[in-house]
């Protein structure tokens, strides 16, 4: 991350998104400032907050891909929430940390799991010795006292023997030939269900976590044996060995800190709570009261989670809604302040679409070509064919319902419906997707004006 320049965010996210340079402009800045952030004084870091990005633009233009993809690029925490979640009924105004509790909980994940991949190898070697102690079980004590000459010599040649044969078995386990053979291990086990709490969050708020203390009386001292092979053993031993070497104190302060500073959170849907006037008069206070919930959030505020109090200063908040109905300044004032980045995503044009199903690393047109190739079937598109689709995709968007780039999973599943549902063949199959092709699959669903079937 310290070594990306705003330039280089928006290039690596061009690999996967069309268009919306705005955005990725905006995302790209954001993230960069975190770095520059991360470099000055002590006292002055607490001084800089993130200036958090709302996204104003209709559904499947890349609003939420942009945020996942930098997310990823980054290796940063990600939560998506939609805002109308919060607005359900038997919601509770404090379930809106659960998006810290949550992020956190993510994170705590991601760092534990580079923490068991830093002590894999030390735990393939711990495994591999256990495995070989069930294979070939050590030779008992030898005798103490003194010993004749004969015996001492009996005792080294057991020991000679045990050692060889424990070697040609390690040679045998390493290239896989014991895989299939049967063995006994024995692992902890617990014989009731574990209770899952479904609070909005009082009982992690004292730190307590029922489940794993009702896991832990439940479990103590009952050990269970099971017959399993040796492939499926190594995997048993290897997880329990890493778990064993992970120190999670060190793994919850690292998670904690990463996502106080690294954490990005997606809030979807925000127009839809974005308070707007009734019939009557007055506002919808479910959806004003959400909006008042979710600001200390994003203002900065510290949360309580069962790994300790979480900081969401730093963190950065991107916010996204089409604002078909409503439009920002509906929001309330304290909210529309924290997010004082605004940038408006474009409505996908026919040569948006037609980039879109060539340009990105994982395009549709390559994801369906690979999905075929498993059934020996080699699917081409002409550009001609590509060119249809495109054209297919805009026109039923601007007719009906603007979804955005999500018409091109309607449009493609369509056409190679035939396809998808007769392979696999006996031989291997070619087929060229022409345009003419094409017409005579989509004529009926570009023509007919109610889409409701279709629409996903």
């Amino acid at each position: 991350m310290e070594d990306l320049t705003p330039k280089q965010i928006v290039e690596n996210l061009d690999k996967y998104i069309v268009g919306q340079k705005e955005a990725k402009k905006a995302v790209a800045i954001a993230l960069r400032n975190r770095v520059r952030r991360q470099r000055l004084s002590k006292e002055m870091q607490d001084e800089i907050i993130p200036k958090n990005i709302l996204m104003i633009g209709p559904t499947g233009v890349g609003k939420t891909e942009i945020a996942r993809r930098l997310a990823k690029l980054i290796n940063a925490p990600f939560l998506k929430v939609e805002a109308t979640k919060y607005t359900e009924v038997g919601y509770v105004g404090r379930d809106v940390e659960s998006i810290i509790r949550d992020i956190v909980q993510i994170s705590v994940n991601m760092v534990k799991e580079k923490h068991m991949q830093n002590v894999r190898q030390k735990a393939e070697e711990i495994t591999e010795e256990k495995i070989l102690d069930m294979l070939v079980p050590p030779i008992k004590n030898s005798r103490r006292g003194v010993l004749t000459e004969e015996e001492e010599k009996k005792q080294k040649e057991e020991e000679n023997n045990f050692k060889e044969t424990r070697e040609k078995f390690r040679k045998m386990l390493r290239e896989g030939k014991l895989d299939e053979k049967t063995v006994e291990i024995s692992f902890k086990g617990r014989n009731f269900p574990a209770i899952e709490v479904l609070s909005g969050g009082g009982i992690e708020e004292i730190g307590i976590n029922i489940q794993e203390m009702m896991e832990g009386m439940m479990a103590a001292g009952r050990i269970k044996k099971r017959k399993v092979t040796v492939k499926e053993a190594k995997e048993i031993i290897l997880a329990e060995e890493m778990q064993k070497l992970v120190d999670m104190d060190k793994v919850v302060k690292e998670a904690i800190e990463n996502a106080e500073n690294n954490a990005i959170i997606f809030i979807d849907e925000i127009d839809k709570i974005a308070g707007r006037e009734k019939a009557t008069g007055g506002p919808d206070v479910s959806r004003e009261g959400v909006q008042r919930d979710i600001l200390p959030i994003v203002e900065g505020t510290t949360v309580m989670t069962k790994y300790g109090p979480v900081k969401t200063d730093h963190m950065l908040f991107i916010a996204a809604g089409a604002f078909h109905v409503s439009k920002p300044s509906d929001l309330i004032p304290e909210l529309q302040g924290r997010f004082p980045i605004r940038v408006e995503l474009s409505s996908l044009t026919k040569e948006d679409f037609e980039r879109i199903l060539k340009e990105p690393a994982n395009s549709l047109i390559k994801q369906y070509t690979e999905l075929l190739k498993v059934d020996s079937v080699e699917i081409e598109f002409t550009d001609e064919a590509i060119s249809e689709i495109a054209r297919a995709a805009f026109e039923v968007n601007e007719t009906n319902e603007n979804i955005g780039a999500r018409r091109l999973y309607t449009i493609i599943e369509k056409i190679l419906e035939d396809l998808l549902f007769e392979a696999p063949f006996k031989k291997k199959e070619k087929k060229v997707i022409t345009k003419e092709y094409i017409a005579e699959r989509i004529t009926g669903l570009v023509k007919d004006k109610d889409l409701s079937k279709y629409i996903l």
